[in-house]
């Protein structure tokens, strides 16, 4: 049998198994769910994953997953901090925040995973 599924990838994740629920197609990776007239629009937003792939939101929690050295200073980004309240930004350092004890920093989201709220 040859059988194409010819509905339209995630638009949040770019995952391709995508399904129908009703009225609704719902990614089955992220969670998204969007309208079938809402799928021919065209999406700005760009989407930024944590080391898991989980998508990360301004406003959310998470946590370093390796040491990090500071540069231009002696300071070190222990694993396991927990950064609250992100700002995703554009550029290779794609998020913006505060470290406890450090300050404003950059990071790149390949170094941190989601914290459950």
């Amino acid at each position: 049998m040859n059988w194409i599924n010819e509905l339209p990838s995630c638009p949040a994740c770019q995952s391709a198994y995508t399904y129908e629920d009703g009225g609704l197609l719902i990614c089955p990776e992220c969670g998204h769910e969007w309208t079938k007239d809402a799928a021919h629009e065209v999406s700005d937003v760009k989407t930024v994953l944590d080391a898991n792939g989980t998508p990360l939101q301004d406003g959310d929690t998470v946590s370093v997953i390796k040491d990090l050295k500071v540069k231009g200073s002696s300071s070190v980004v222990k694993v396991g901090t927990k950064v609250k309240n992100i700002r995703l930004v554009d550029g290779d350092h794609d998020i913006d925040c505060k470290i406890p004890g450090i300050g404003p920093m950059a990071l790149k989201s390949i170094f941190v995973k989601k914290v459950a709220d």
